[in-house]
């Protein structure tokens, strides 16, 4: 049967227990998984959301992004295993790479992203394995750290978030599954896909049919697609107002973006330049948005979910993108029934 998760953690006005029981309803409808998002804007944080999402639910598997380097290995395998235990063994980390905007945001000196990834998911693998741990790598130097009690799961699903090619062959290599960058086409999904099977099939993988293939999917549904376009251009406009734009689009062009268009850069940065996040909403391209969302009636949007799906998504999760939305996507991609 299809896979289907609810995802949330990027509204800074909804609270940690508002969430949680949208977990809860979405558990009572049906879906395979609540993901909360941990966010470089600061938002909540992960363990406190996985706690709470441990606690209002019984069934449903728990999701969240976690950047490493944020929190040692060590603390990292602490809090999975103690999650896990927390949850009956639900938890799922997507962990992500400390990227050169995460160490600013946090004080960190810049350290290669793809190594920092590599390096802290093998110490936490190997600290929830048991035993004594020692690890000497570039970014991480373990000198006999183990847990000091037995964790439920010696082994946590990891889903590698990835956006670049960089990202994308390291979760072939190493992950149980990617978690696919949002606001991205379902022709990127497939040709994102691409490249992490063929760096599977490089490392000698033979578990791709165990492998998840999850994407946060931006969902807005209203009666009119006009409607339901205007509410999701302000988040879809968090994609082009960083500081770094072009070159973090340059990544997700270089794996086969088509819905992004280099000829609208000078627009989009003389919009960004005179408006701010503002400007850059209003200026977006509808058809940039409805290429990168699930946006429309509510048929339109489940199609669309179909053509991710398609494109070789195992794992939507399912994003609303205005409060008022909430409950009416939760039940439109219901399995069940309260």
């Amino acid at each position: 049967m299809d896979k289907t998760g609810f995802a949330t953690g990027y509204d800074p006005a909804l609270s940690v227990r508002e969430m949680a029981e949208l977990a809860r309803q979405a558990e009572a409808r049906g879906y395979d998984m609540a993901f909360f998002s941990e966010t470089v804007l600061c938002n909540r944080d992960s363990v406190t959301a996985m706690t709470a999402f441990g606690l209002a639910t019984t069934r449903i598997a728990l999701g969240c992004t976690q950047v490493v380097r944020l929190r040692s290995p060590v603390v990292m395998a602490q809090s999975l295993a103690s999650l896990d235990e927390l949850t009956g063994g639900r938890i799922v980390l997507a962990p992500g790479a400390c990227t050169d905007k995460h160490a600013r945001r946090h004080g960190l000196p810049p350290i290669t992203p793809a190594l920092t990834l590599r390096e802290w998911v093998e110490c936490v693998r190997l600290l929830l394995a048991g035993g004594k741990v020692t690890y000497k790598g570039e970014s991480v130097e373990l000198d006999g750290v183990g847990l000091n009690w037995v964790p439920p799961r010696t082994r946590i699903p990891f889903w590698f978030a990835a956006m670049s090619r960089t990202g994308l062959r390291l979760a072939g290599q190493f992950a149980d599954g990617v978690l696919l960058d949002a606001h991205t086409s379902p022709e990127y999904v497939a040709n994102a896909i691409a490249v992490v099977k063929d760096a599977a099939r490089q490392a000698g993988r033979r578990d791709w049919a165990t492998f998840e293939v999850a994407q946060i999917i931006p969902c807005s549904v209203e009666d009119s697609h006009d409607k339901a376009l205007e509410a999701v251009r302000w988040e879809a406009a968090s994609r082009f107002e960083s500081p770094n734009f072009p070159a973090e689009t340059e990544r997700r062009l270089r794996v086969g973006e088509p819905a992004i268009d280099r000829a609208d850069f000078p627009m989009l940065q003389e919009a960004l330049a005179r408006g701010g996040k503002a400007g850059i909403a209003k200026a977006l391209p509808r058809r940039l948005i409805e290429n990168t969302t699930a946006t429309g009636t509510p048929e339109e949007a489940v199609d669309r979910v179909k053509c991710y799906r398609r494109a070789g998504v195992t794992f939507p999760l399912i994003r609303p993108q205005a409060p008022h939305q909430v409950i009416r996507i939760l039940d439109l991609f219901a399995k069940t029934s309260e």
